[in-house]
């Protein structure tokens, strides 16, 4: 076997996919007659699903044999976290593509990087079993607590503020770019 065959499955890519594709086709069946657009809420929640559902393979079987493997991890590790955040992206912009009115493309993007950013951010910190915990505590506390007035209210609720503003932008691609360097560097939490 090939190293990405063996790759993929030991980080239980087949398995992520798998639900990426489920949580997709569950937002396509319940939006297919176009009744209406979906909330903003709801499509961020099946962002945050899709990111949880990659964020999966963010650690190994066993973290001693991938910490003695003779290959350079950094790259494949900050490969892994782009890719996992772009097929979150991907599956929902196919919804879209597909008829479903979910969500503006560029909220699409801006989202899917700044969660993906905070589940490698959350295996460093928690481990890779719990790398989801930081996406979708984000998204609760998004959804569930007042918008304060100002750029804490930007930077606090980025993930449903328009992505045109500068601090929810910034606020997605700084978790980005720290969770997939911090992954990198580190790797999952054993």
């Amino acid at each position: 076997m090939r190293w990405l065959i063996l790759y993929a499955r030991s980080r239980q890519v087949p398995t992520s996919a798998a639900a990426v594709a489920l949580v997709a086709l569950a937002a396509w069946t319940f939006n297919r007659d176009g009744a209406g657009p979906m909330s903003l809420g709801t499509a961020v929640l099946i962002l945050a699903a899709n990111v949880a559902a990659a964020s999966v393979g963010l650690g190994g079987q066993d973290a001693a044999l991938d910490r003695t493997a003779a290959i350079r991890w950094m790259p494949r590790r900050a490969a892994h976290v782009l890719l996992a955040g772009a097929v979150a992206g991907a599956a929902l912009l196919a919804v879209q593509a597909a008829g479903a009115k979910l969500a503006p493309a560029a909220l699409v993007v801006r989202d899917s990087a700044g969660l993906v950013g905070l589940a490698a951010l959350g295996a460093v910190l928690c481990g890779a079993q719990f790398a989801w915990t930081l996406p979708i505590g984000w998204l609760a506390f998004t959804l569930l607590v007042p918008v304060p007035p100002g750029i804490a209210g930007e930077v606090s609720n980025w993930m449903i503020i328009s992505p045109a503003t500068t601090a929810s932008a910034a606020t997605a691609w700084v978790l980005l770019a720290t969770g997939t360097v911090l992954y990198a560097a580190a790797g999952p939490r054993r």
